[in-house]
């Protein structure tokens, strides 16, 4: 490659020729110039460079730095608000689930000494570095979010499951209220039992449909079970009888009283005192005959009030 020089000073043009390696150092010469000036410059303007020093540059970088900082701060105000929003929820949640479990705890005959669901357990152990050789990992935003929604789903389950625990042991309760397994009268033993035996009447065989319970006249006779008053009425045979309908076809019989205390329609308690013994209707004497029907069907007595002195002998066990 020939250079031609043309100059007023020059007396006549001077060529100069270059070869293809001289190009190459040219090219080479401004390649490392540039770098080296721009390498300079970023000296220059990030380890000297004072507040007088290109303001224009270092408004720059204040103001991304200040965007970012801006940005970041926003993002953790609105995880930090989702979080406590979050956080109340499942402290309503727990403050439920704390209910929910002393009622159960009661239907279930726990002492709450035993389950306090108040008091925070104990727990500990060996850490994970310890054994291993990893170290504990700290949480991130991410991570607290990921496990502070499965800790909400998990406490939501838990109270749904003891929404139906607390309604079955209710339910349970309930029937167990309405079961005619409370004595009716405070007597240690009964003078005639439920089946065949002879009738102080006439002296042949008949079928006794209850129990006869030996009491002083005007002894306390109580529901055996809560119910509705179906049948408060003197009767030919029964003398003064009241009928209990305690549900699902059960009904408790209680006659020859001296002085009924409930009228038809009134709701009884369980134990609630609604009569007075006596010796009306068809008896030789002071007595409480006493019966159990289900679908106007007579059953033995024994067996169910049976089932309650065994009720009160657990329940017995369970307080000491």
């Amino acid at each position: 490659m020939q250079v031609i020089l043309l100059h007023p000073r020059f007396s006549r043009a001077k060529s100069m020729t270059l070869a293809g390696r001289h190009i190459v150092l040219l090219i080479a010469f401004f390649l490392m110039a540039v770098l080296a000036t721009t390498a300079l410059l970023y000296f220059l303007l990030f380890r000297f460079a004072s507040p007088g020093i290109l303001p224009f540059v270092q408004a720059k970088i204040a103001f991304s730095t200040a965007s970012d900082t801006a940005d970041s701060e926003k993002f953790l105000k609105e995880n930090l608000a989702a979080m406590a929003i979050k956080l109340g929820q499942m402290q309503a949640q727990l403050l439920r689930l704390d209910a929910l479990g002393e009622r159960v705890q009661g239907l279930a005959g726990i002492k709450p000494e035993e389950f306090n669901f108040k008091e925070v357990p104990g727990s500990g152990g060996v850490e994970s570095s310890d054994l291993d050789g990893r170290k504990p990992q700290a949480f991130g935003m991410s991570e607290f979010q990921f496990a502070l929604d499965a800790m909400g789903r998990d406490i939501g389950h838990r109270a749904d499951y003891m929404d139906v625990l607390e309604t079955t042991l209710m339910s349970d309760k309930i029937k167990a209220k309405l079961l005619p397994t409370n004595q009716p009268v405070q007597a240690n033993y009964n003078s005639s039992s439920f089946g065949w035996r002879v009738d102080p009447f006439t002296g042949r065989s008949a079928f006794h449909e209850g129990l006869d319970f030996p009491v002083l006249p005007g002894s306390p006779i109580v529901a055996a079970a809560a119910g509705v008053v179906i049948s408060a009425e003197y009767h030919a045979a029964y003398g003064n009888m009241l009928d209990i309908d305690h549900g699902n076809g059960i009904v408790t019989r209680y006659a020859h009283a001296s002085r009924l205390l409930v009228k038809v329609g009134d709701i009884v308690k369980r134990g609630q005192r609604v009569a007075d013994s006596g010796s009306t209707g068809r008896s030789t004497g002071p007595h409480l005959h006493f019966e159990v029907r289900i679908k106007d069907v007579a059953q033995d007595p024994r067996k169910f009030l049976a089932a309650g002195t065994d009720q009160a002998k657990m329940a017995g066990l369970l307080g000491n």
